[in-house]
């Protein structure tokens, strides 16, 4: 059973930064693709970031530039490092991973979810 925990979302200022953290267990961590996704209230679950098991990254538009995806396969941990945050970032945060290889960026190819972390950016 795959089991994904999500820790260190929070409230912050527009302009700052958090590092949320993502700890798998249930199979072999380091053979599988880790996405971020969020979901705003009223709103659609949307990609974030991802991360392929050679550590290729890809991005929203939205936070390239601002968020950084990250693994360490030791830990079987992914994080996601945000800066510059803005009150349009703020969400639940969910990371997942699916069962077929590579990036996707479609919720719907997402076979395993965390139950989310909160994150609140005040202006």
């Amino acid at each position: 059973q795959v089991q994904l925990v999500e820790s260190w979302g929070g409230l912050v200022q527009a302009g700052g930064s958090l590092r949320l953290s993502c700890a798998a267990s249930g199979r072999t961590f380091s053979s599988y693709a880790m996405g971020w996704f969020r979901q705003a209230p009223g709103n659609e679950r949307e990609f974030v970031a991802c991360i392929n098991w050679s550590s290729g990254t890809t991005y929203a538009d939205s936070v390239k530039g601002r968020f950084t995806i990250s693994r360490v396969n030791a830990e079987n941990t992914v994080y996601l490092q945000m800066n510059s945050l803005k009150p349009e970032d703020t969400a639940v945060y969910y990371c997942a991973t699916p069962s077929r290889p590579g990036c996707r960026r479609h919720a719907i190819e997402y076979d395993y979810w965390g139950q989310g972390t909160q994150v609140t950016v005040s202006s």
